[in-house]
């Protein structure tokens, strides 16, 4: 059973890989098609989550009015930088959010140790960390030595290198214990039976939607800081 599951849990992510690969590098309208079917199963699942929790209609209404509002303001970010900065931004972005995942389940899995939060039972202090560590450098290592990009965005990304990514491990992690304290509060397991051996959309993306729009801010906030020298540059 557990073989069976982790066995559709690769072949799963596989095939989201490659479809993320082929949609993204293909054309502009690949690209923001995967977006709309991505985003709108999201929305889905969050509507049947704020339905689940909130009996009140008005509230449930007005949230799931925000969160529509939300998932369109991603979609509008991930067209818009492929469109001005390149495909490779869009892998950077991913790939922070990516590593950070696998951070948190190896370390938390080999080391264990003290919970981290009661939202999430299965996370811990270590595995955070371990987010954190993946994160900073695994992404720098991909910048410097595995793609070709834009010498002023590698220089900017460069210079707050660990700030930046430190935070968007923050705000991946965040985005994860969002959606299961909203799984714990409308008593269920996973947000969908969409993705063989994951669950839902939710289950995977969590993080993702979550660091994308706040680490596109907290890159801007920290390059206007750098430029204006409040912000030493860290290399």
């Amino acid at each position: 059973m557990i073989k069976s599951n982790l066995s559709k849990r690769i072949l799963t992510s596989l095939f989201l890989i490659l479809a993320l690969f082929f949609c993204l590098f293909y054309n502009e309208l690949s690209w923001k098609s995967l977006l709309i079917f991505f985003l709108a199963l999201c929305f889905y699942e969050f509507n049947n989550l704020i339905n689940k929790i909130f009996i009140n209609k008005l509230i449930s209404s007005i949230l799931i009015f925000l969160i529509l509002i939300y998932l369109y303001l991603i979609y509008t970010i991930l067209v818009k930088i492929r469109f001005e900065y390149g495909e490779e931004i869009i892998l950077i972005l991913f790939l922070t959010c990516i590593l950070s995942d696998i951070g948190g389940y190896v370390v938390g899995k080999l080391i264990g140790g003290p919970k981290l939060t009661k939202i999430s039972p299965g996370k811990t202090i270590a595995g955070a960390l371990g987010s954190i560590i993946f994160t900073v450098f695994g992404t720098i290592f991909f910048i410097k030595y595995l793609v070709e990009i834009d010498k002023i965005i590698l220089s900017e990304l460069l210079s707050f290198k660990y700030l930046w990514l430190i935070l968007m491990s923050i705000f991946c992690q965040s985005g994860d214990l969002l959606v299961s304290y909203l799984k714990r509060k409308a008593n269920i397991k996973d947000t969908g039976t969409f993705l063989p051996g994951h669950g839902g959309i939710l289950d995977r993306v969590d993080g993702i939607i979550f660091a994308i729009p706040l680490g596109v801010l907290s890159y801007l906030i920290l390059k206007t800081l750098a430029w204006k020298k409040k912000l030493p540059y860290l290399d």
